[in-house]
């Protein structure tokens, strides 16, 4: 890989490390302070809300707007909105307004680099490009996740906050400097976020389908997950921060192996399978404390499930971005990233809401199941059994574009 997609893998990197540490640290504060399910769930879907606004609006801006400066201001925003924590503390009400506007900000950030990685990297090197960016989401959920529950234990929220500002100053840095980057065609039609979203009304329906199920599956159980470590595993802020983080080494794992063997390899089955394989470890993560209570146990069961989670969004992102061609991508990305937001938000209130009437176990299968389905949903699909190959762009695209010259930053 180029020194451009090193520059961007390192920066996401940081930026990531920055997000799971605010992701691990801030609903377990919450839990902790109101000893409420439903609280926690409200604080999740806080922070994630306004990326189900504000992604259409993100896909324009990472089709239209020079990328890597996007990047760049959205690592410096996101940092600006949490120094209020700083200065007036653990309130919790300022806690919802902070992770609010911390996810309005995030909302630009992944349309933009998904989109990028393309404009860095051969086509025939894309799958194996995602299956790095995969990598590195698993360090940064191993490093982050860790830092997130160790320093809230150890030096409270404010050590987290200035530890989240720091590792997203880093990210800013690395991104400032320009790319050199492939030849960028920008559409001179209007655009308009629904654009993006007609596509899983076509082409991508099962691929739409996939994502409904998998992320009420994710926003159930980033709730459940807490209750679950905190209750029948009994364990603290470390202990969700390590088993939270562990999955990364299974991630690392499948990360390598996708860089490595990616060109023979059908994204679409990368996505079914990965999604199945995950659904199938969590029944057996939530079935376990009927046998044992041993901690060796649940580590390996959820470093384990790491290695399918990256097979997944793997699979799921190559899928996005060559759905629509070069031009398009963003604005497919990010209507995907607002659909799976919403449909997290609805997971997690559900999980909020029914942990008490329902049971714990009951709703930790019924996560599980709708990670299988997610699977089954995409294998339906015979168009994304195939490996991926570069679409060719069509006659009327063509002429209402115009290219952007290699030097260009994004």
């Amino acid at each position: 890989m180029n020194r451009a997609f090193a520059r961007l893998w390192t920066a996401s990197l940081f930026s990531e490390i920055a997000e799971w540490m605010l992701q691990v640290a801030l609903p377990v504060f919450i839990y902790q302070a109101t000893g409420s399910a439903g609280s926690t769930a409200l604080t999740m879907a806080v922070g994630i809300l306004p990326m189900v606004l504000l992604s259409p609006v993100a896909g324009i801006v990472a089709d239209r707007w020079d990328r890597r400066r996007t990047l760049w201001i959205v690592c410096l925003a996101q940092a600006a909105v949490a120094v209020p924590l700083l200065v007036i503390g653990d309130a919790l009400a300022l806690i919802y307004v902070v992770m609010a506007a911390q996810s309005t900000v995030a909302s630009l950030f992944e349309p933009a680099r998904s989109a990028l990685v393309p404009e860095v990297v051969r086509p025939d090197r894309l799958v194996a490009a995602n299956g790095l960016m995969g990598f590195n989401s698993s360090i940064a959920r191993l490093l982050g996740s860790a830092l997130g529950g160790l320093v809230l234990g150890f030096g409270g929220l404010t050590s987290v906050i200035l530890v989240y500002l720091g590792a997203l100053v880093i990210a800013a840095l690395l991104l400032l400097p320009r790319f050199e980057t492939s030849p960028r065609v920008v559409s001179r039609q209007p655009m308009s976020w629904l654009d993006g979203l007609r596509e899983f009304g076509g082409g991508l329906r099962f691929t739409g389908m996939s994502l409904v199920s998998s992320s009420l599956s994710q926003g159930m159980f980033m709730v459940l997950f807490v209750v679950f470590v905190t209750g029948p595993l009994g364990g603290g802020e470390a202990e969700v921060g390590l088993l939270r983080g562990i999955q990364a080494i299974g991630g690392l794992a499948a990360g390598a192996v996708i860089a490595s063997v990616a060109r023979r390899v059908a994204p679409g089955a990368m996505l079914g399978f990965g999604a199945i394989s995950l659904g199938v470890l969590s029944f057996i993560t939530w079935y376990m404390p009927n046998v044992t209570m041993a901690d060796t146990v649940y580590i390996v069961l959820f470093a384990a499930t790491g290695a399918p989670a990256v097979f997944y969004s793997s699979g799921l992102l190559t899928v996005l971005q060559t759905a629509g061609g070069p031009a398009r991508s963003g604005q497919i990305v990010a209507a995907a990233m607002a659909g799976m937001s919403a449909f997290q938000v609805v997971g997690m209130l559900a999980a909020g809401a029914l942990v008490d009437v329902w049971g714990l176990t009951v709703l930790l299968y019924i996560q599980a199941a709708l990670r299988i389905t997610a699977g089954v949903a995409t294998l339906l699909d015979p168009l994304y059994r195939r490996p991926v190959a570069p679409r060719p762009p069509d006659r009327e695209s063509s002429a209402s574009t115009r290219p952007v010259s290699p030097g260009r930053s994004r």
